[in-house]
């Protein structure tokens, strides 16, 4: 047995820019920073984990210290002294600090008391920081001025996955970069180029899955290889990566999410009763069908966006997402993935999975059969009776009958003509109204008031009004004065007022 094996994690760690992958952005940048001699004094790298964050600071530490040229350089030779002491995490001017164990300002203080002084060996002192955002407040803020202005040979890189948990005064003191996620197929290319180096049989299925569940990760990925390799002693195909992920084959997800679409509980459950028996994990199935409803939702013919290059399925798999996007609404897909997402904390809650998953199963069928908001809007638009309409008889015209001055200003204030309706009740005497006449006594003369007032009346009436102003009071009440005085005849409101000496009612809503 080897006891010198070497994961495949750390054997293939990137030990220059060349060999850093999926960080074209990153590696353009800093390498042109170090030949033009633009360095700067602190770096900041985040991203999530196993993109080359601790990997580029020692790449940058061996540029910075490399002896084989006179000065920086963005190609580090990696056999000088200086280069292969950093790789192994060996040299003295170049320090790694886990923050997640030297949270406390004392551990800062050190470190900075440290940085005064030359570098031994190398050109620059490098300080890599790694999960910067476990350093406590305290230890933040005693590093905030010597990372604003550091000695001329320090150099300060600073590692993290949660840039949101850094102070904005520790980030306007760095250059800042964000490692992307590597792509698929970047990890495919690089996935396969190992699998040659180690002379082991990676089936293109089985690098896609592996790819795919990285997540972005060449460490995470490495790692599932590895673990690949060691089960399979080198001969890596689709059923072994997918009995070691515990997933089902894609093939199998599409016919789970048909019968599902289909109505048929029986047949969904039990075909998820021979998922379970097969061993899949049922979580992974979870994200399995998420991933399938987000396909078929980009690949609805609605959308019209046609066929994504990253679509994992094949060619005959995307033939029957398809079919099947033809009897399925987009509003039924939406309603699905809503349901998938919610049920995703209940599954890792969820004492049984099964149990938990088998009720998610007959909630998504119930899910898919309803019908979509307007369809129930229309629905209900249809059950409604619909009232019988005599079209021979004629139209009944809408007409108001005046017989008093209150009718007038009753209507006058059902019609909202409320300019009209407020002079009226406040400045007309009414000395007579009969037979579409009206003899009217106007305290405020108003100029206009006759010709309006008539022609509403002859428009709502349907009759010709006769409008006589006359030039002496009738000494009658307006319609707001007649008000009063019905409320004042009130015996409650009579009790009322004598207790207050002087009170007057000045007003009704009448």
């Amino acid at each position: 047995m080897d006891n010198n094996y070497t994961v495949l994690a750390r054997k293939y760690r990137s030990q220059d820019f060349d060999s850093l992958i999926g960080q074209d952005v990153l590696v353009k940048t800093l390498t042109t920073a170090i030949n033009t001699g633009r360095i700067a004094h602190a770096y900041i790298f985040t991203g999530i984990r196993g993109t080359g964050k601790t990997s580029t600071a020692r790449i940058l530490a061996k540029a910075l210290n490399c002896t084989a040229s006179d000065g920086p350089t963005s190609k580090p030779c990696g056999v000088c002294e200086n280069c292969r002491a950093i790789a192994a995490g060996q040299h003295i001017d170049v320090m790694e600090i886990d923050a997640a164990s030297h949270t406390g300002v004392e551990n800062m203080r050190e470190i900075l008391d440290a940085s005064q002084y030359r570098p031994t060996n190398g050109r620059y002192k490098v300080y890599i920081i790694d999960e910067v955002h476990m350093l406590s407040i305290s230890a933040f803020n005693a590093l905030l001025k010597t990372l604003e202005e550091p000695p001329a040979h320090v150099i300060f890189i600073l590692a993290t996955t949660e840039i949101r948990k850094v102070p904005v005064t520790i980030l306007s003191r760095c250059q800042r970069f964000d490692l992307a996620r590597v792509p698929v197929e970047t990890l495919k290319k690089h996935f396969a180029w190992i699998a040659t180096q180690e002379n082991v049989e990676l089936s293109d299925a089985a690098n896609e899955l592996l790819a795919r569940a990285a997540d972005g990760s060449v460490r995470d990925g490495l790692s599932l290889l590895d673990q690949a390799i060691a089960q399979t002693g080198g001969h890596v195909d689709e059923d072994a990566v997918m009995n070691m992920l515990k997933r089902a084959d894609r093939g199998v997800v599409v016919d789970l999410m048909q019968t599902l679409l289909s109505g048929n509980v029986a047949t969904a459950l039990a075909k998820v009763d021979e998922i379970y028996n097969n061993g899949t994990d049922l979580s992974m199935l979870l994200t399995d069908m998420m991933d399938w409803t987000h396909w078929a939702t980009r690949m609805h013919p609605i959308l019209r966006t046609g066929d994504s290059q990253s679509c994992p399925y094949t060619a005959e798999q995307r033939e029957r997402i398809k079919e099947i996007d033809k009897h399925v609404s987009l509003n039924s897909l939406s309603r699905i993935w809503q349901v998938m997402v919610a049920a995703v904390p209940e599954m890792q809650a969820a004492t049984n999975q099964k149990q938990c998953f088998d009720m998610l199963v007959i909630r998504l069928m119930h899910i898919a059969d309803m019908p979509s908001v307007p369809e129930m809007m229309k629905q209900q638009e249809g059950n409604r009776p619909t009232p019988k309409v005599d079209a021979t008889a004629p139209e009944k015209p809408k007409t108001i009958t005046i017989n008093s001055a209150t009718d007038l200003a009753n209507a006058l204030q059902d019609a909202r003509e409320m300019i009209l309706y407020s002079y009226f009740s406040k400045n007309i005497e009414i000395s007579e109204i009969a037979n579409n006449k009206i003899s009217y006594f106007d305290r405020g003369d108003d100029a206009d008031f006759q010709s309006r007032l008539a022609t509403w009346l002859n428009t709502k009436t349907g009759a010709t009004w006769m409008l006589n102003k006359i030039e002496e009071s009738p000494h009658s009440q307006t319609v707001v004065e007649q008000n009063i005085a019905e409320i004042e005849a009130d015996p409650m409101v009579a009790d009322a007022m004598s207790l207050f000496q002087g009170a007057e009612i000045v007003g009704s809503t009448k």
